[in-house]
């Protein structure tokens, strides 16, 4: 008699399909133009640390950052800081925001990101 494979329960827990999450949306908050929704699904926490998964349809939006560190899964946009640093969006970067910066979003393509905050 042979053991029962139990690769997939230890995997349970340990593997998100980040991609392929359904995230509902809402409509955007402080809407600059455009009719942006936003939606997250927060997937638990690291230590005392949030983790999930967010997204944005295309237009543009203001906001005012959390400390977060987040990697793109997909979509294309571009993050401008109050004090004039852009920074472009697509699949793989890696971004760092700080608490307190002020941010305008411009959104290209639906964007979706997995974030640490």
């Amino acid at each position: 008699m042979t053991a029962p494979d139990r690769s997939a329960d230890r995997s349970a827990g340990r593997l998100v399909d980040a991609a392929g999450i359904v995230v509902p949306h809402e409509p955007a908050d402080d809407v600059v133009s455009g009719t942006p929704t936003v939606g997250v699904v927060e997937l638990g926490g690291f230590r005392d640390v949030e983790l999930g998964v967010w997204e944005i349809t295309p237009g543009v939006v203001r906001d005012v950052e959390v400390d977060e560190v987040f990697v793109v899964l997909e979509g294309e946009g571009s993050v401008r800081f109050d004090d004039g640093d852009v920074i472009d969006l697509a699949p793989g970067s890696l971004v760092r925001l700080r608490a307190g910066e002020r941010t305008e979003w411009t959104i290209r393509t639906r964007l979706r990101k997995v974030y640490l905050a």
